[in-house]
């Protein structure tokens, strides 16, 4: 699986920098983003840690060693990323961003084109930002007997600060509800993937495992994707990545009155941190959510702190 990923994530790359990434040796499980920046040095990210690579694809012993990405570099990477037809992804790049097969991200950034006041496209592209997906199946396997109640899933928050694990943990629990595990028998699950983050899915196909009751909803706003779901796949739950203004806190509120359970995070690093957030304090102090999960990095990513039931009540932490 890791030669795979490696496979995916190499080939949208020039020959030079396929080089200089094979030399540096990295730790794909690790990696979690490679940045190319036009007269910039050549970055990747691995958990909290920043490299510098050289030309010779080691650990730059100071800025007179620092790769710097050409233009020309870049732009023969979008080339690999859009198949030679950057106009094809023009959808895609109103929202910032490239899905590329492996549920990988290529973020990108330059000069934006607009018309009547809205992103029409974008031109002169100058930065890429190669997120990496990562699946961890089994890291819900904890968290998962908290979520349930008399047999049935629970209406579920997960709370996290950036770079939490969140939408790791959020897809394992989607996988395992689908498919079933020991606990419960598998619901049909409804994804709104608003930023293919989730299912990362290439030409309308989720490149992660999101489990065999799943549907996806990919590049859909929240608000609009979760009435959508109920009206035509019928799901048991509907579950949604970083929920955030008043349109989301709506279409909640239809899916607690259409009997659909919600599966829904929000950034925060408390319930009483999201307790202050203007679009959650009613259905926070209306009891809608009968699970929080919050999550920080004492631990590593994914690390979950505490658990609390509808009520406020602590069910599960750390001691």
């Amino acid at each position: 699986m890791v030669k795979e990923r490696e496979e995916s994530i190499f080939k949208i790359f020039p020959e030079q920098i396929r080089t200089i990434l094979a030399g540096a040796a990295l730790n794909f499980e690790d990696l979690q983003e490679i940045r190319l920046r036009v007269g910039k040095p050549l970055i990747c990210v691995s958990g909290e840690r920043e490299l510098f690579l050289s030309a010779q694809g080691g650990a730059c012993r100071g800025p007179e060693d620092y790769f710097l990405v050409s233009r020309e570099l870049l732009l023969e990477t979008v080339s690999y990323v859009s198949h030679y037809s950057i106009y094809a992804f023009d959808e895609e790049l109103k929202q910032g961003y490239i899905t590329i097969p492996g549920g990988h991200r290529v973020g990108v950034a330059g000069k934006i084109v607009m018309e009547e006041g809205k992103i029409r496209g974008m031109k002169y592209i100058s930065f890429l930002n190669i997120r990496l997906s990562h699946e961890k199946k089994g890291c819900a396997d904890r968290v998962f007997p908290y979520l349930l109640e008399e047999g049935g899933f629970c209406h579920t928050l997960i709370i996290s600060p950036p770079k939490c694990g969140k939408t790791t943990l959020l897809r394992d629990i989607i996988r395992q509800a689908s498919d079933g595990n020991p606990l419960m028998a598998g619901q049909n699950v409804g994804v709104v993937d608003e930023r293919s983050e989730i299912g990362g899915s290439y030409q309308g196909i989720p490149q992660n495992d999101l489990g065999i009751r799943t549907d996806v909803l990919d590049c859909c706003p929240k608000s609009e994707g979760m009435m959508m779901l109920i009206r035509s796949m019928a799901p048991d739950i509907v579950a949604v990545d970083e929920i955030g203004d008043y349109r989301d806190s709506q279409a909640i509120e239809a899916v607690f009155h259409c009997g659909c359970r919600l599966l829904a995070t929000v950034h925060g690093s408390s319930v009483e941190d999201v307790r202050r957030k203007p679009l959650l304090q009613r259905l926070i102090r209306q009891h809608f959510f009968q699970r929080y999960v919050v999550l920080d990095r004492e631990r590593g990513a994914g690390h979950i702190r505490e658990i609390f039931d509808g009520r406020g009540t602590r069910i599960y932490g750390d001691t």
